[in-house]
């Protein structure tokens, strides 16, 4: 007899300090193709209903699904828990009609957990633990990096001017970025 276990966040059971909360399992693929194709370009705009950031890190979206710029042939497209698979055959189908040069297209979905931080503390809470630049005027809604946060490597992305930002942690580090938050939230 085989049981179908269903899937977990890392961040079950784990707590988070106020003005945080999971937003769990989120739809993540890897896309990398040639940014200077323009035909596969269109056709991952096609696919997708929006362009690719060609600005390193900077976010497109429309509606729940995103792109964000990881490197100059990198992105990382984010959308509902669940909707992967519809976003990869959506991508697959469009570079095979506009029949681009090759791009590659991988689920990694089970690859982060998102921890959302909001509020008027949270790019304070943050700037503790962060080496880059989270002031307004360098970033902002609309932007994203690959960092550290006390030492685990994460993805920053800032969503809105209030400021909230989602936390792209892999799981081997959710319980040690949450327990960092904690005792970083405590200490403001």
């Amino acid at each position: 007899m085989s049981t179908i276990e269903r899937a977990r966040s890392p961040l079950d059971g784990v707590v988070l300090p106020d003005g945080c909360h999971e937003v769990p399992l989120l739809a993540q693929l890897d896309v990398r193709l040639d940014p200077r194709d323009e035909a596969t370009m269109s056709a991952a705009a096609v696919g997708l209903g929006f362009a690719l950031p060609v600005t390193a890190n900077t976010v497109t979206g429309s509606g729940d699904v995103s792109a964000l710029w990881l490197g100059p042939d990198e992105w990382l497209v984010v959308g509902p828990q669940g909707t992967e698979a519809d976003l990869e055959a959506t991508l697959r189908r469009a570079f095979a009609h506009f029949d681009t040069s090759p791009a590659s297209i991988v689920d990694v979905s089970a690859n982060r957990t998102t921890i959302e931080l909001a509020g008027p503390r949270a790019r304070e809470l943050l700037e503790a633990g962060c080496p880059i630049d989270l002031h307004p005027r360098a970033f902002g809604p609309g932007r994203c990096a690959q960092t550290v946060l006390a030492g685990a490597n994460v993805i920053v992305w800032q969503t809105t001017a209030e400021p909230r930002y989602r936390l792209l942690v892999r799981p081997s580090f959710t319980a040690y970025v949450a327990a960092w938050l904690l005792d970083a939230a405590a200490g403001h």
